[in-house]
């Protein structure tokens, strides 16, 4: 474990309880305001201010979470919330800045117990990802394999969702890091990083006229096409191509999961457009795989996870396994770089390191 940077995570700690607005609160602040009571105000906001949800997710009680931020608010002499009765109904301006510290507070926190953990034992823990089905089904499995047995001991939770679903998770700290090829770069807080690019293929029913070629958006768009949702698996870069070309194809059915996708093509609703990586040459011969690489610009597969909290041994080598170029100093010079000047240039070298899609 790189050890120098264990260090800096806990003078950046240092730093941060340093700043102004931190030495003018006096020792006995210190010793009042509890860890929790800034998990609590963080996760009532990231609940929209549902007390109830949030402590459900807390697993603790909403008569509690309500006393504690009171208790909070009472010490800093100020309301974070805003409340109609006994109703949260917004943030005060003074709330938005301390929810803001209190989360970099927590991430700060999170990394030096990462870091002690590690030291401690680095062959145990949890690691939670959230995905979506497709990454899920099609190109995690090997390395979810490969990881069982290099840490047995290490709980794994693989969460499934939209795009937007799985990088709210990532930014929100439900989870260490997110996979997933939209939606990442929505979250300004996430450093995303690429791991593979990846392409379309069409498939049809033995005997389909677009068997007989050759292939092309032109001839694709004569027939209902079943693909994607909106917002999944690279789904823009296929209306993009089609906008591009001036067409307007009729989508007879859309689903999350390429294999859904296919039993309605045996079904006969539609041309299929999925993930070539979805293509199961064993379960699908009775489909037709047409490659459509040279139709749709290639999509991005990446990583996402929050610069500010670090992640563990384990979890840097899981992306590792998915994602080679992505060594754990990699990952941890991305988290440094994160928001600076130098970022665009390392962001574009990793770029041309980018493998295919695993098989």
């Amino acid at each position: 474990m790189d050890t120098t940077r264990g260090v800096k995570k806990v003078q950046d700690c240092q730093q941060l309880l340093s700043r102004a607005h931190f030495r003018a609160c006096p020792l006995f602040f210190w010793q009042t305001v509890k860890i929790n009571q800034l998990r609590y105000i963080c996760e009532v906001e990231r609940r929209q201010l549902n007390v109830s949800a949030a402590a459900e997710a807390l697993h603790t009680s909403q008569p509690g979470v309500s006393k504690q931020i009171r208790l909070l608010e009472d010490e800093l002499g100020i309301e974070i919330f805003e409340r109609s009765g006994k109703q949260l109904i917004r943030i005060t301006p003074a709330g938005h800045d301390i929810l803001a510290m209190a989360r970099q507070v927590l991430d700060t926190v999170g990394s030096i117990r990462s870091i002690a953990a590690d030291h401690a034992d680095n062959q145990r823990g949890s690691l939670a990802i959230a995905t979506t089905q497709t990454q899920a089904l099609h190109a995690l499995p090997d390395v979810v394999q490969r990881f069982r047995l290099g840490y047995p001991h290490v709980q794994l939770h693989i969460h499934q969702g939209t795009p937007l679903q799985i990088a709210e998770q990532a930014a929100s700290g439900v989870v260490d890091f997110a996979i997933a090829t939209e939606a990442l770069e929505l979250f300004s807080d996430l450093v995303v990083l690429p791991c593979y690019q990846w392409n379309r293929c069409v498939v049809v029913p033995t005997g389909h006229p677009l068997c007989e070629g050759p292939l092309s958006l032109e001839a694709i768009a004569e027939y209902p096409l079943v693909t994607y949702v909106f917002g999944f698996t690279g789904r823009s870069r296929l209306d993009d191509a089609f906008a591009s070309a001036g067409l307007s194809p009729q989508v007879s059915l859309t689903a999350t999961d390429a294999e859904v996708i296919k039993t309605y093509v045996r079904l006969g609703l539609g041309v299929g457009i999925i993930a070539s990586m979805a293509v199961n040459q064993d379960r699908d011969r009775d489909l037709v795989t047409l490659d459509a690489s040279h139709l749709f610009k290639p999509s991005t597969t990446s990583v996402a996870f929050r610069s500010s909290l670090r992640l563990r041994g384990y979890a840097c080598d899981f992306i590792t396994t998915f994602a080679p170029h992505l060594t754990r100093d990699v990952l941890y010079d991305a988290a440094d770089l994160s928001g600076t000047p130098d970022w665009d240039a390392f962001n574009q070298a990793l770029q041309h390191q980018l493998p295919g899609a695993p098989r």
